[in-house]
């Protein structure tokens, strides 16, 4: 089953890959300090989001990007959290999607909705690579175009991470 939830996961992916290609061929992009902070952030939520619409097997472990020995170590954060998420979309069905869940590091905590958690975690990150593409901008490099229609035009492909 296709849910808008899944295409724009599947953006997200796409997204995401697309904005770490562009900084990674503008060197500059990724020695700026706010642009990195703000990439390990929006991984990080991601994760987040992740664990919490999760069976949350484990403790959700809250990093800073001084944990990551390089950028590339935190790229393969971002592609195993996208990975993860397609996986773990593409077993929800409607039934899921519609329980309630608690978000913890709310007080006190948020009840609300698995899509409802979903879609604030893919907002959210777009919401924040749509301020490091005005970053990258302002460093002197081009952002790749990765708006929502921008991806339906090409064909809805999938993430290209190299």
């Amino acid at each position: 089953m296709t849910t808008y939830l899944h295409e724009l996961y599947a953006h997200q992916a796409w997204a995401d890959a697309e904005h770490w290609r562009a900084f990674e061929a503008y060197p500059a992009a990724l020695a700026d300090q706010a642009l990195c902070e703000r990439l390990h952030h929006i991984h990080l939520v991601q994760a987040a989001f992740l664990w919490v619409v999760g069976p949350r097997s484990t403790q959700f472990v809250i990093t800073k990007i001084e944990d990551y020995a390089n950028m590339a170590d935190l790229k393969a954060f971002a592609r195993k959290c996208q990975s993860e998420m397609a996986a773990m979309l593409g077993g929800m069905g409607e039934v899921r999607l519609a329980e309630t869940i608690e978000v913890p590091w709310f007080h006190p905590p948020l009840k609300i909705s698995v899509r409802h958690a979903l879609m604030q975690a893919a907002m959210h990150s777009h919401y924040h690579r749509g301020q490091n593409a005005t970053r990258l901008r302002e460093l002197g490099g081009v952002p790749p175009g990765t708006d929502f229609i921008e991806w339906l035009r090409h064909g809805q492909p999938a993430a290209r991470w190299e």
